[in-house]
């Protein structure tokens, strides 16, 4: 019998803006949605902020980012950065 190697699935990944980089390798997302309302049936955007693992220190306020879910980093760090879609433009 060989052993085969199962990947883990990686959680789901989200895209959000930076909305804080002044931890050290830790960054703040915000993460937004749109959802139908179940009666009016209008559209209304939901947020939420998470921290996120950031181990480079790559990305900076206002950037646009995608994360992934993973295992328990700290308290309040349950994701990780992916990559940094775009950068934000400095004025």
């Amino acid at each position: 019998m060989t052993e085969e190697k199962v990947e883990k699935s990686e959680g789901h990944s989200l895209t959000g803006v930076v909305l804080s980089d002044k931890m050290d390798k830790t960054i703040t997302v915000l993460v937004e949605r749109r959802v139908k309302h179940p009666i009016y049936g209008k559209y209304v955007i939901k947020s939420r902020k998470v921290h996120v693992h950031d181990e480079a220190n790559e990305a900076a306020e206002g950037d646009t980012v995608q994360i992934s879910e993973t295992r328990p980093i700290s308290k309040t760090v349950h994701w990780k950065l992916d990559r940094v879609v775009t950068k934000a433009q400095k004025i």
